[in-house]
């Protein structure tokens, strides 16, 4: 099922004194799937999918269009308890969160 855990390189270690995400939206776990799915899991346990195709293949992508090279959407890492990707483009933690509790996905569009 999981195609490329990301957890293992926290960037949050590397600060003095370390850095403890704390809020229960921040993520504590990430995997990058095929067909442009994340599973991600948050500090509380709450855990779920988003699915990102439709819009990373839609006209309103903007820069998130670099995405669509599958390397570079895998290459997704966690950086203070949010999903980023280099060129400094990142997902916002608290709404992904919303949307997989009431939903148990997020489909962005």
């Amino acid at each position: 099922m999981c195609a490329n855990a990301v957890t293992a390189k926290n960037r949050t270690s590397f600060v003095e004194p370390p850095i403890t995400p704390s809020m229960p939206w921040r993520l504590k776990h990430l995997e990058a799937l095929p067909d442009y799915r994340l599973f991600v899991r948050f500090l509380d346990g709450l855990e779920g999918y988003v699915n990102m195709k439709q819009f990373l293949f839609s006209d309103s992508a903007g820069v998130f269009s670099s995405l669509r090279d599958d390397k570079i959407f895998s290459s997704a890492d966690l950086v203070y308890g949010a999903v980023t990707w280099p060129g400094e483009l990142d997902l916002a933690p608290d709404a992904m969160y919303e949307q997989i509790k009431a939903h148990g996905e997020w489909d962005l569009h």
